[in-house]
């Protein structure tokens, strides 16, 4: 637990994917998160938590369906979104939160 909170105090932008094993659209969505990784590089963090294993990070971020994907800067939750989301949507919002 507290590996995951240094990782999302960060000054970097984290994007924290609540998954789980058996869910299907969280199948669709890791490829979508390690082309945005390689694209994006050292720039951002990407961390995925699978929510059986992880039920009191779940709880506490009020995660109802997965997949969940909610970015973080220094600590702060800046964005969420439900469901399958496209590469260009999560470049563009990692984009806006590089510090340059």
């Amino acid at each position: 637990m507290s590996e995951f909170t240094d990782i999302i105090n960060d000054k970097k932008p984290t994007l924290v994917d609540f998954f789980a094993t058996w869910c299907g659209p969280c199948k669709v969505q890791a490829p979508i998160l390690e082309q945005v990784k390689n694209k994006l590089g050292d720039k951002v963090n990407i961390l995925k938590i699978d929510v059986d294993r992880n039920p009191q990070l779940a709880e506490q971020y009020s995660i109802q369906s997965i997949p969940t994907l909610i970015l973080f800067k220094e600590g702060e939750a800046i964005w969420r979104a439900y469901g399958v989301q496209q590469a260009p949507i999560l470049e563009s919002k990692l984009s806006e939160h590089i510090d340059r």
